[in-house]
């Protein structure tokens, strides 16, 4: 697998999103992407409880401690390369997470606008 130049939605080198949770599809802590991420794993998003709990509810639980498959649970704070599509998703829903956008991959722009990012991005 051939990772995507690793360049974040600003057009910069891709920062990291999280390694404590490792994060990312490669596991590298970055929303690096390729042609086998088929969920595009690319927005670097910052957990909040009410986004956590909108995603165990649309049946992807993210706060659930899967030692079997080496993952922690994610808490509100947590970094995380999230799928630009459950992202896009809680958006329209109205309860998105945060967005780290010199941490987001970019190829989240071909599933989520630029201008709908920055509703969510960062302050610090």
């Amino acid at each position: 697998m051939n990772k995507d130049p690793s360049l974040n939605v600003l057009g910069e080198t891709l920062a990291t999103c999280s390694l404590a949770p490792m994060t990312g599809f490669f596991r590298n802590g970055a929303c690096d992407t390729c042609a086998a991420d088929e969920g595009s794993h690319t927005v670097c998003a910052v957990m909040t409880a009410e986004f956590l709990a909108f995603s165990k509810y649309v049946g992807n639980d993210l706060s659930t401690s899967r030692p079997e498959f080496g993952f922690v649970g994610l808490q509100a704070g947590d970094g995380w390369c999230l799928c630009a599509s459950r992202f896009l998703q809680a958006h329209e829903e109205g309860c998105a997470p945060k967005v780290n956008l010199v941490a987001t991959h970019a190829r989240a722009l071909e599933i989520v606008s630029l201008a709908v990012l920055e509703q969510h991005k960062t302050t610090g």
